[in-house]
């Protein structure tokens, strides 16, 4: 088989025959061994440091913030509603609808409700308000409706370009984004700039296809969708300049000029933004609290957690479940499969660093994208211990 054919099988993600010892093949036994332990070690860390806020509730007992009765129950109140980002973004869309101009009232609106101003990108951007302002509830939830299909038929065919297992892969994985992309359709969170700027990094990484010298790959729809999470949220950023960084390597050097543009046009219209805002701002205006908090792992797990449906999973469950995610992108032997696990190890060192315990919803923006990598742990744990050859499992063979 020439090295043509090699090269075009691993552009759609399936692993060519010489290389079925998997992404650890060459590695020394040392190495391996290393990277196993430390696997093991941040699994079990995963099952002991919470992935809840302290005093929350589980999702069985309601909502897991805000005022509730008796039950546990939410309740909103005039004082303090339920979710008060929502109700501020519910309120900016009902603006627009009635015809007001986003940035007439968007600073004051802001401030009324005791919310930072200063510094100006605590003030969203406009795009979802006037995209969903635009849609009415029942376009909203067309649009969900339509966003989670496109989800879930571009992983089927994409998973479906992986030829091992008779297709189990293909169902289990499809299942599994299914899942992820499910709490798109939750009607409360549609205001919520995470919630589309996730589901659409998660179909935008569907489409993508990555090429070689400008050969073989497929990036124009995938460039589109992201495009939009982009200007919905800032947040989306990392995913934008994750695909630049693989153009580049690759040499595919008009898709790269298409991500390096999209970048420096979205830094102009923040930089736009962010002097519309700072017209608004006054000087009594309280600076809001840092973002920069460093809370560790727990930052990591407990975003991913509390922002998708793991949040319905015990703590030692969902914990290990974000780990495996993450590391299971590296038994997809494809530049895709380094690209999944680049991807959700970043966002998870960011979640580290950054945003508080009242920024868990950060988190929606990488989760739909995760879930597909956990179908591919099982052969990652395998390749990587028959790499280490450990005594008494020196047979041990990569799962295919």
């Amino acid at each position: 088989m020439g090295t043509d054919v090699l090269d075009t099988s691993d552009l759609i993600g399936a692993r060519p025959p010489a290389q079925t010892g998997g992404r650890f093949a060459s590695w020394s036994p040392l190495l391996a061994r290393l990277v196993l332990a430390a696997l093991l070690v941040v699994v079990i860390a995963s099952m002991i440091v919470p992935t809840n806020k302290p005093g929350n509730r589980s999702p069985w007992l309601g909502p897991v913030e805000g005022p509730v009765d008796a039950g546990g129950k939410a309740v909103d109140t005039p004082e303090k509603p339920y979710d008060e980002d929502i109700a501020l973004y519910e309120v900016a869309i009902e603006r627009i609808a009635k015809g007001e101009s986003y940035y007439d009232f968007i600073v004051p609106e802001q401030r009324g409700r005791d919310y930072p101003v200063n510094p100006g990108i605590a003030v969203r951007l406009p795009t979802l308000a006037y995209i969903d302002a635009w849609l009415g509830k029942t376009g909203q939830l067309v649009a969900a409706i339509a966003l989670m299909l496109a989800i879930i038929a571009t992983w089927w065919q994409r998973l479906g370009e992986e030829p091992e297992d008779g297709g189990r892969l293909r169902r289990l994985g499809t299942a599994l984004v299914f899942v992820g992309a499910s709490l798109g359709l939750n009607r409360h969170y549609f205001p919520l700039h995470e919630l589309w700027a996730g589901g659409l990094i998660a179909l935008s990484f569907g489409l993508h296809r990555i090429g070689h010298r400008g050969q073989g790959g497929r990036w124009v729809a995938a460039f589109a969708v992201a495009a939009l999470a982009l200007a919905i949220r800032e947040h989306t950023l990392p995913y934008v300049l994750l695909m630049a960084v693989f153009a580049l390597w690759q040499r595919n050097w008009r898709e790269s000029a298409a991500w390096i543009a999209l970048i420096l046009v979205f830094f102009a219209a923040l930089t736009w933004h962010l002097e519309i805002i700072a017209r608004d701002v006054l000087a009594s205006d309280r600076h809001g609290p840092p973002w920069l908090v460093m809370r560790g792992m727990t930052g990591w797990l407990a975003n991913v957690v509390q922002s998708s449906n793991l949040r319905w999973l015990p703590h030692f469950l969902a914990g290990p479940a974000v780990i495996l995610m993450t590391f299971g992108w590296l038994g997809w032997r494809s530049r895709s499969g380094l690209f999944g696990f680049l991807l959700c190890a970043g966002y998870g060192a960011a979640f580290m660093i950054a945003g508080r315990w009242d920024n868990f919803y950060w988190g929606a923006v990488i989760a739909p994208a995760m879930f597909a990598g956990i179908v591919f742990a099982p052969r990652a744990v395998a390749q990587l211990v028959a790499a280490a050859r450990l005594p008494g499992l020196s047979r041990l063979q990569p799962a295919n």
